[in-house]
């Protein structure tokens, strides 16, 4: 089951790359591994740590439960999980920037 597991890891998680618009290079560099590991993880050649799962996931903005189990997180929209990672700054940026959509929408 190990190999399977890896490959269907793998595949999800160049999916995910592909849907980021990543290349393989710049994925590495995010997660700060090689290019090599990450082609031979895309291809099920090899696993990899929890450090490295939880990397990628935040790297592409996706749940470990996707890339693990291919479930993907009903209880958040893909952009909510693409926040997680953003500063407290970031954050109130986007807060000034949603509540002015709201006001242009009339959904005070």
């Amino acid at each position: 089951m190990g190999k399977e597991l890896n490959a269907d890891v793998g595949r999800r998680v160049r999916l995910a790359r592909d849907a980021a618009g990543l290349t393989q290079e710049k994925l590495a560099a995010l997660i700060e591994v090689s290019v090599q590991f990450v082609s031979d993880f895309e291809r099920g050649k090899v696993g990899a740590s929890v450090e490295t799962i939880v990397g990628i996931s935040r790297a592409l903005h996706v749940s470990c439960d996707y890339l693990l189990l291919g479930k993907e997180d009903s209880t958040k929209p893909g952009f909510l999980i693409r926040l997680e990672g953003l500063s407290s700054n970031q954050l109130d940026i986007v807060e000034k920037n949603i509540n002015l959509l709201l006001e242009a929408f009339d959904c005070e």
